[in-house]
């Protein structure tokens, strides 16, 4: 389980890797990335220069506790909201960023595809980069609403609501930055759940790593264009290791018609026989039709027995 948790990892840094060869490429990814993440600045620095007032506010029955237990108090009570918010912001900007810089993204991964042989045709569609970008939003929400209340837990629970909370993000992120890669060939939403299940720990390791390189300074810029080729490495592996005739019905059925059809091995000590022609299938119903010659009948003419020898008398 941890070495396929670091491999995701790996991937994200193999991502990082394309910087290298696909410089120009990842580089129009920064525009809307940064786009984003001013956004996402302009909501995030008021709840941070606000954020002792609100816990203030928030534990008016702490007001008279002594020292230190109503800091601890509060302190713990503001990074909880701190830690949700931020859950909330990385799903909102990945969905704000795809959203936005969608033509720019199409071009990363699709080149991603190129460099690794393969190129799907299928479309993603803008409207299927929207759509999946509100179910982000959705569960970035849920995320956050659930890291919240397991930060109310006394002594452990801003501890467990960071954990738990970049957990489960970070495999929400990882499921949509995914998303372009299955769609182009045509994986229902059912089939691209059964390779996520099966590559849990590699997903989350890949989202983790991309979610906590998000809360580094900038770090959410350079990352996006990087996250979105690491996943596209990413659905690379889960494809591989899954059953193409199972998830992929349309590319299976392509595969069996493409392939040569190889005759029947014919049994033991027989000769293969070659299959019938119109004119040879004609000449074989002819010659069933025909009655079976009759043994040659007894000669009547039979030549006469040979004279006695002479001086014997006759019979």
């Amino acid at each position: 389980m941890f070495r396929e948790f670091f491999a995701g990892v790996g991937t994200l840094l193999r991502g990082f890797g394309m910087w290298k060869s696909h410089t120009r490429l990842l580089a129009l990814g920064l525009i809307p990335a940064f786009i984003a993440w001013l956004v996402l600045l302009a909501a995030l620095a008021p709840l941070v220069i606000w954020l002792g007032p609100i816990t203030d506010w928030m534990t008016p029955f702490a007001d008279d506790w002594s020292a230190p237990w109503q800091g601890v108090l509060r302190f713990g009570l503001g990074a909880v909201l701190l830690v949700a918010s931020l859950a909330l912001a990385a799903a909102v900007f990945t969905a704000l960023t795809l959203t936005i810089g969608d033509p720019f993204y199409q071009r990363i991964w699709r080149g991603v595809e190129r460099s690794l042989g393969e190129e799907p045709t299928g479309e993603t569609g803008f409207w299927s980069t929207v759509g999946e970008g509100i179910r982000l939003v959705a569960l970035g929400l849920l995320v956050a609403l659930l890291t919240l209340l397991i930060g109310f837990i006394p002594v452990a629970g801003g501890i467990a609501a960071s954990i738990i909370g970049v957990l489960l993000n970070g495999r929400v992120l990882a499921r949509e930055l995914t998303g372009r890669a299955f769609d182009a060939r045509g994986l229902t939403g059912y089939s691209r759940s059964g390779m996520l299940r099966a590559g849990r720990a590699r997903v989350i390791g890949f989202g983790v790593a991309t979610q906590l390189c998000f809360l580094v300074p900038l770090g959410a810029i350079v990352t996006m264009p990087a996250a979105v080729a690491g996943s596209t490495l990413l659905a690379h592996d889960l494809l591989r290791r899954a059953n193409p005739a199972r998830l992929n019905p349309l590319g299976s059925q392509m595969v069996a018609n493409s392939a040569p059809k190889q005759p029947s091995a014919a049994p033991p000590g027989t000769e293969p026989s070659a299959p019938l022609t119109q004119g040879s299938q004609s000449v074989a119903n002819h010659a069933s039709k025909q009655p079976a010659a009759a043994p040659p009948a007894p000669a009547s003419d039979a030549p006469p027995p040979p004279p006695p020898p002479p001086g014997l008398p006759r019979a």
